[in-house]
C-alpha cells in the first residue's frame, strides 16, 4: 500500500493483454492547421506521419494542448512543453505556474506566505530586485502579473525597487519588446509619483542573456549575472526605451537575441547592481529556463563560472522550480503537487531502469527500463520534458535501485535553423535499437525538431526540421513493426503547423514594409495522437464519446494499451474495444 493508503498495484485490463513492446512517441511543437505555405508540417515531405492519419481514421485523432485542458488559466493560453509533458506523464490536470500565480495573486496570500515575508526583511534597507521575462506570452511569464507584484510590493513596504528585464520575440511577436518596456516605465513612473524609487535597471534578450536550461551553455546565465549583479555589460544607455530601440535599429537584431545591456545614471553609474543586503525575486513562474540562474544566486559551492562578487541576499522564486533540488529554498507561490504520475506506478509495478552517460554538457538523454521498461530519448533542449516535466517536476529517481540514467552527446555551438535535422535521426536509431533488442516494453522518445526550429521563425528550415523528425518516426515505427509491437505518436504543443502571424479572418498579418509577420510562438491549435502496430487488439479504437479529449488522457490509453486500467482519478482514455 502507498503512504496514503492506496495500492500502487495496477488493475489487469479485461480485454487488452500484456507484454507487446510500446513506442511512446512525442513530437514536439506538432500541431494541426489548415494546409498553406506557412504550415511547415504541410509543407514538408512527411509521408509517415501522412500515413498515419489517412491510413486509419478510427485510429487517428486530434487532442487539445493548451488552455484549461493543460491546467492554464484560459483557452487563449497556448500550450508549452513543460505543462504538455506534465499532463502526458501525470495523466490528470493541474493548475499550472500561471494559473497558480494568478490565484496567488487575487487572493493576497502570495504577500502572507513564507517567501514574500523573506524577501521583505530587506525592504527596509536594500532594493527589491526584480528579474524576468517581460512578455504577455504566458509560457514562462506575464506582464500583468509583474504589474501586479510591483504594486503589492511596494505597498507593503519596498522604498526601492530595480526590474532587470529579459526582451521576448519568441512566445510574441519580435518587436513587442518596446510596447512592454513602455508600459513597464509607465508603471514605474507612477511608483516613483509615489516616492518610491523604481527604475529597470539592465536587460538582454532571452536566448542571449540569463534564460538558459539544462546546463547548455553557462555563459548565457554569466552575461546576465554580470548585467544584474556586476552592474557591467558592453552596452550602456540612459533609459531602457532607448537601449530596446537602439540595439533593436541594428542588422539582424531581434528580441531573443538582444546583447545585455545596463542603465546607467548621469555619472555614468549602474543604477542597480545586486549588492549586499538585496532582496531578489526571478518573477518567471516556468521552471526550466530560470533553474540555473537560481543554482548561480543561492549556492554558496558555485563553479560554472567567476561570479566575481556573491552579495549577501535574500532570493526566492516566483515559484519553487525545482522540488527535488529544493531550488530555490524560498519561492512566493507553491508549484503544482503532481504525484503518482504514469512513471511512478511503473515503477511500483517492478520497473527497473538502465540509462547510460557521458560525460557532456550537451546531450540526448535516454532512459532504459528492463523488464516492464521505458527508454527516454531527447536532446539536451528537450532534457527534462521527458524526465523532469513527465515525472510531476520531479528531478530524481523514484526508486533509485532501479533507475539509472544515460547521456549521449549532442551538437553544441550552433542555433537551431542552421542545423533543423539536429539529432532526430540519432534518437530514432538509439529507439530502433532498443526495439529490436526486446528487452522493453516501452520505448518513450521526445523529437525536437518543429518546435525548437519553429522557434527561430526560418520557415525554410522548419520544413527541413518537420522532414527529419517524420523520418526519425518512420525509423521507430519500421522498428515496431519487426517486433509485433504498438505505437502512440502525439505531441504536447503546437508550432510548426503555423509560422504567420493573422489577423481574425485567419489572414497573414503584414508588417509596415509589406512583409509577413512571422510567429515564432507555439499556438492554439490541437495536436494529433495516432496509435496503430501489428500488436495492437483487433477492434481498439478511438472512442467517440470524448470529444474534448486532451493530452491528459493519453496516460490512460498507454496504461490500456500496456494491458493496465489506469487508476480510477486519472482522465478517462481515449480507446475502447469494440466486439468483433
Amino acid at each position: 500500500m502507498g503512504s496514503s493508503g492506496f495500492s500502487w498495484k495496477l488493475a489487469d485490463h479485461p480485454k487488452l493483454p500484456k507484454g507487446k513492446t510500446i513506442a511512446m512517441i512525442v513530437l514536439d511543437g506538432w500541431g494541426e492547421a489548415n494546409p498553406d505555405q506557412y504550415n511547415c508540417i504541410h509543407v514538408a515531405q512527411t509521408p509517415t506521419m501522412d500515413s498515419l492519419k489517412e491510413g486509419a481514421p478510427e485510429k487517428w485523432r486530434l487532442v487539445r494542448a493548451h488552455g484549461k485542458a493543460v491546467g492554464l488559466p484560459t483557452e487563449d493560453d497556448m500550450g508549452n512543453s513543460e505543462v504538455g509533458h506534465n499532463a502526458l506523464g501525470a495523466g490528470r490536470i493541474y493548475a499550472q505556474g500561471a494559473k497558480l500565480v494568478d490565484l496567488a495573486l487575487e487572493s493576497g496570500k502570495i504577500y502572507d506566505g513564507e517567501g514574500f515575508k523573506y524577501i521583505k526583511e530587506c525592504f527596509n534597507i536594500g532594493t527589491l530586485h526584480l528579474i524576468g521575462l517581460l512578455s504577455d506570452g504566458g509560457v514562462h511569464s506575464r506582464l500583468d502579473q509583474l504589474q501586479l507584484l510591483l504594486k503589492g510590493a511596494s505597498e507593503r513596504g519596498a522604498k526601492r525597487i530595480r526590474v532587470h528585464i529579459l526582451t521576448d520575440g519568441r512566445d510574441v511577436l519580435d518587436g513587442s519588446s518596446v510596447g512592454f518596456v513602455e508600459t513597464l516605465e509607465e508603471d514605474l513612473k507612477a511608483l516613483r509619483a509615489k516616492g518610491i524609487d523604481a527604475q529597470i535597471a539592465s536587460g538582454g534578450g532571452r536566448m542571449y542573456v540569463t534564460m538558459d536550461r539544462y546546463e547548455n551553455d553557462w555563459s548565457v546565465v554569466k552575461r546576465g549575472w554580470d548585467a544584474q549583479v556586476l552592474g557591467e555589460a558592453p552596452y550602456k544607455f540612459k533609459s531602457a526605451i532607448e537601449a530596446v530601440t537602439t540595439l533593436r535599429a541594428e542588422p539582424k537584431a531581434n528580441d531573443q537575441y538582444l546583447p545585455p545591456f545596463v542603465i546607467v545614471d548621469d555619472s555614468g553609474k549602474p543604477v542597480g547592481p545586486i549588492v549586499d543586503g538585496d532582496s531578489v525575486v526571478t518573477i518567471n513562474f516556468r521552471a526550466d529556463r530560470m533553474t540555473m540562474l537560481a543554482k548561480a544566486l543561492e549556492y554558496e559551492d558555485f563553479d560554472k563560472f567567476d561570479r566575481v562578487r556573491v552579495p549577501k541576499i535574500k532570493y526566492a522564486g516566483m515559484l519553487q522550480y525545482d522540488g527535488e533540488l529544493k531550488l530555490p529554498n524560498k519561492y512566493l507561490v507553491s508549484p503544482p503537487e503532481i504525484e503518482r504520475t504514469s512513471g511512478e506506478y511503473l515503477v511500483h509495478n517492478g520497473v527497473r531502469t538502465f540509462a547510460c552517460r557521458v560525460n557532456s554538457k550537451h546531450l540526448i538523454f535516454c532512459r532504459v527500463l528492463p523488464n516492464n521498461h521505458l527508454l527516454f530519448n531527447s536532446e539536451t533542449v528537450k532534457f527534462g520534458h521527458v524526465t523532469f516535466f513527465w515525472n510531476g517536476n520531479r528531478s530524481g529517481y523514484f526508486k533509485e535501485e532501479m533507475e539509472e540514467y544515460v547521456e549521449i552527446p549532442s551538437d553544441s555551438g550552433i542555433t537551431f535553423n542552421v542545423q533543423p535535422k539536429m539529432k532526430a535521426l540519432e534518437i530514432g536509431e538509439k529507439a530502433r535499437d532498443a526495439i529490436l533488442s526486446r528487452k522493453f516494453d516501452q520505448v518513450r522518445v521526445n523529437i525536437p525538431n518543429s518546435d525548437m526550429v519553429g522557434h527561430t521563425g526560418d520557415i525554410d528550415a522548419t520544413v527541413v526540421a518537420c522532414k527529419a523528425a517524420d523520418e526519425a518516426v518512420k525509423m521507430i515505427l519500421d522498428a515496431i513493426e519487426q517486433v509485433g509491437g504498438i505505437y502512440v505518436v502525439t505531441a504536447d504543443h503546437g508550432n510548426a503547423e503555423d509560422m504567420v502571424k493573422r489577423n481574425k479572418k485567419g489572414e497573414p498579418l503584414l508588417d509596415k514594409a509589406g512583409k509577413i509577420q512571422i510567429l515564432t510562438s507555439h499556438t492554439l491549435q490541437p495536436v494529433p495522437i495516432a496509435i496503430g502496430g501489428p500488436g495492437l487488439t483487433p477492434g481498439v479504437r478511438f472512442r467517440n464519446d470524448v470529444p474534448e479529449g486532451g493530452l491528459a488522457n493519453v496516460a490512460a490509453t498507454v496504461m490500456n494499451l500496456h494491458g493496465y486500467e489506469a487508476p480510477s482519478d486519472y482522465e478517462t482514455t481515449l480507446i475502447e474495444v469494440a466486439d468483433n
